[in-house]
């Protein structure tokens, strides 16, 4: 990337928030796409491993889509990429014939160990120059943020 000029940087300091915030997001993943392209996953592939992660592994492609808050149709083609690449394989629910489950492969609990050093060090990059202090007071005000808004959502 090119460095930034001083218009630059007065013309992104003159951004509302929000813009600046959304910008934020974008940089960072980004960095990420980057940092793991060379796995074979683009973002969409990643965000839906990464996601299966936390939520934990053989759950439902609904609760998946939901978890990375979008549609379950959006969900089905990463999915069927994922399932070509053999990190994942999909199983008929035993408690639900019509529900099917999201489950790692050993390939895919593979890829997630590269995937979260790679996550850590870009988390590391990207956080550089702040102090524990900074990223928890960053933390406690982007939590408030998030708070207030899903209270106007409610009104």
């Amino acid at each position: 990337m090119n460095a930034m000029n001083s218009s630059d940087t007065q013309h992104l300091q003159n951004l509302p928030l929000a813009e600046r915030l959304g910008r934020l997001t974008r940089l960072w993943r980004m960095v990420a796409d980057a940092e793991l392209s060379p796995l074979g996953l683009t973002h969409p592939r990643w965000s839906a491993l990464w996601k299966l992660r936390q939520l934990g592994d053989c759950i439902s492609q609904k609760c998946l889509a939901e978890g990375l808050e979008i549609e379950l149709s959006s969900l089905m083609r990463t999915l069927n990429q994922l399932e070509q690449q053999q990190l994942i394989i999909r199983k008929t629910c035993p408690n639900d014939k019509r529900a099917r489950l999201v489950c790692l492969t050993k390939e895919g609990e593979t890829i997630l160990k590269q995937m979260e050093t790679r996550i850590f060090d870009v988390r590391k990059k990207v956080l550089s120059g702040l102090s524990e202090q900074q990223l928890q007071e960053f933390e406690f005000v982007v939590e408030q943020i998030s708070r207030n808004a899903l209270e106007q959502l409610k009104e």
